[in-house]
């Protein structure tokens, strides 16, 4: 598998662990000109922005560590880009990520602000 086959295994499952939790996906691989956001999904009244890492194994260390500063950043502006977009002026908004090592899947709320 290359790198995109195995991004969008790890989204699958993602997708599926949120759905299984009562959570809405409005997005999957959500692109503008800043980049891409893997997942924005709805809870309740709050836009869920979610970053998805997988790894087969640690040996490249824990996937939720590649999501530094730079990271977040970049999804706070795809973000902002997405809230004037779609008209979302009333929904409070929660940053989570959710890594994932071989079947083991870690869901982190509120990750980053």
């Amino acid at each position: 598998m290359n790198k995109r086959e195995i991004g969008n295994k790890g989204e699958a499952m993602a997708a599926s662990f949120l759905e299984n939790k009562g959570i809405v996906i409005l997005e999957r691989n959500y692109q503008n000109r800043f980049g891409e956001i893997d997942i924005i999904a709805r809870e309740g009244n709050t836009l869920l922005f979610i970053e998805v890492k997988y790894r087969k194994d640690d040996r490249f260390g824990y996937p939720l560590e590649s999501v530094g500063y730079f990271k977040q950043q970049k999804i706070r502006k795809l973000a902002r880009y997405y809230l004037n977009e779609k008209h979302y002026f009333t929904h409070s908004i929660r940053f989570d990520c959710i890594g994932i090592m071989g079947e083991k899947i870690d869901w982190i709320k509120g990750a980053f602000y």
